[in-house]
């Protein structure tokens, strides 16, 4: 849960089985895209009726609410083309738990003391319509509840308002949007520079950056410094690189959004 680091990115692999509908996410140890590392977190997609949720958790084993690796969830709208993240850890004293069907299936003897019985809204995430049905690549917009983020900004050694473009918001949320891909004459396709830790070309993949206007989620970011990029290197084998402010949790979290067919959208 803890932020990544400000300078370099920490590496990962997420590694996908289809026919369970699970995902995990390793830390990467070598520059190897083979080498699974060390596993981190686990997440199983499943349908609420016309709705998805992806379970998080913090056993590759054990994903369901009611067990105490359970750490957050994934809930998307009926078009998959918006979601919601929570956390099981409630943000501040006072908070109180979502009151989403989901969150009374917990079965509270099965829940650590420390554990509330209850799910927090920490984020969102969503894609915008392509209202000409053309194709082209995905715009996702992302707004997260970071408080870390504000503890750090305090830092003596860092601005009060920027760092590494980046602002917050006066609710303590931070606005991030995808990078805009170039045309690449030449091949014919949108292409972004992954510096070589996406290898596949798919819809999937995406970068974001920074929205240095808050108030503006289509606002001007800093295209230098990217704080998530996720992508594509085998058949069910994908790059997850984040740094600060995002914790593994929730990047973890908006690359899963990132699968499944978005008709709307692309």
């Amino acid at each position: 849960m803890q932020p990544g680091p400000r300078d370099l990115p920490h590496q990962c692999l997420i590694k996908r089985n289809k026919k369970t509908s699970t995902f995990y996410l390793y830390l990467a140890l070598s520059p190897s895209f083979m080498d699974k590392g060390k596993f981190l977190l686990a997440a199983r997609r499943y349908r609420q009726g016309a709705h998805t949720e992806y379970i998080i958790s913090l056993d590759a084993d054990e994903l369901s609410q009611g067990s105490n690796a359970y750490v957050g969830k994934l809930s998307s709208d009926f078009l998959g083309t918006n979601f919601t993240i929570f956390d099981s850890q409630p943000p501040h004293s006072g908070a109180k738990p979502s009151s989403s069907r989901a969150s009374r299936r917990f079965a509270s003897k099965q829940i650590s003391p420390q554990v509330p019985a209850g799910n927090f809204e920490v984020g969102q995430v969503s894609y915008k319509f392509n209202l000409l049905k053309s194709r082209g690549p995905r715009r996702m917009v992302c707004s997260l509840k970071c408080p870390v983020l504000q503890e750090t900004i305090n830092d003596k050694n860092l601005d009060n308002s920027k760092m590494n473009g980046l602002e917050t918001a006066s609710s303590g949320c931070t606005v991030l949007r995808n990078k805009a891909p170039r045309w690449h004459e030449h091949l014919q396709c949108w292409c972004l520079n992954f510096h070589g830790r996406v290898t596949v070309a798919s819809v999937k993949n995406f970068q974001l950056v920074a929205t240095m206007d808050q108030s503006q989620p289509e606002g001007r970011g800093d295209e230098d410094t990217v704080l998530l990029q996720f992508g594509k290197v085998g058949h069910d084998t994908f790059t997850m690189d984040y740094r600060l402010p995002l914790s593994a949790f929730q990047a973890f979290a908006i690359c899963l959004t990132s699968f499944g067919t978005k008709l709307a959208c692309e």
